[in-house]
């Protein structure tokens, strides 16, 4: 699991080779902004043709709307410089990046809140491929608990530190409504949970060994209101 630290500095990842003939490397020091960016080389990683073997620093800037000198800045923290005139392989590349994000493995995750958002999320078949895998769902409404979200049996919110060492759970999502949603944070802080994803629009607080990660749709949506009035604002021809 990375180690938490302030914004500025690099996140440390231990990394072992699961395939390819690579050397072990001990340990990699890559900024959080570099890592902010691995998943969405993996994603645009997955469009390429399947019969295209090399991806070039410019056609993957171009994906992600990045500057070129910023992704071979990015992936030379993974150890990989690509070959001037040819690029980067593609496979090896997506190994690299897998590698570093700690997806040589499947990593069990479980979800707080069997609300609608909870138990759309426990359906969602996309984690696996992303390696990881919904083990459990939980919440604390009696008429909730005992009935089935897919193939899960929602259980009560105590029983979630006994079933984390059990199954070896250290990920977990907040799908709670807002009030919920700070004592939820530090339940699984208290129950040894490394890593938080938290869907309810607020600020958790949370002890600095507990990374946290926040989807707020209201947020991107007020962001993308705001290219729309630029873009608005922008088409509009001066008065004659």
């Amino acid at each position: 699991m990375p180690l938490v630290c302030p914004e500025d500095d690099p996140l440390v990842f231990g990394v072992t080779p699961m395939s390819y003939n690579v050397p072990f490397v001990k340990m990699t020091r890559i900024p959080r902004a570099t890592v902010n960016r691995l998943p969405l080389y993996l994603r645009v990683l997955d469009v390429i043709p399947e019969n295209q073997t090399t991806v070039s620093s410019k056609e993957l800037a171009e994906l992600i709307k990045e500057n070129s000198a910023k992704v071979r800045k990015d992936l030379s923290f993974l150890g990989t410089y690509g070959v001037r005139g040819v690029g980067y392989n593609v496979e090896h590349l997506r190994f690299q990046i897998r590698r570093e994000l700690g997806l040589t493995r499947i990593w069990p995750v479980i979800i707080v809140g069997a609300g609608n958002l909870g138990s759309a999320l426990a359906r969602y078949g996309g984690f696996a491929p992303s390696g990881f895998s919904v083990v459990a769902i939980y919440d604390n409404d009696p008429e909730v608990i005992g009935t089935t979200v897919g193939e899960l049996t929602v259980g009560p919110m105590e029983d979630i530190r006994r079933d984390a060492e059990d199954l070896g759970v250290e990920i977990g999502i907040i799908a709670t409504p807002v009030p919920a949603a700070q004592q939820v944070a530090e339940q699984l802080a208290e129950a040894g949970f490394k890593s938080i994803l938290n869907f309810a629009p607020m600020v958790l607080r949370v002890p600095p060994e507990v990374e946290i990660r926040r989807v707020d749709l209201s947020t991107e949506l007020q962001i993308l209101g705001y290219y729309v009035q630029r873009a608005m604002t922008e088409g509009q021809k001066p008065a004659e």
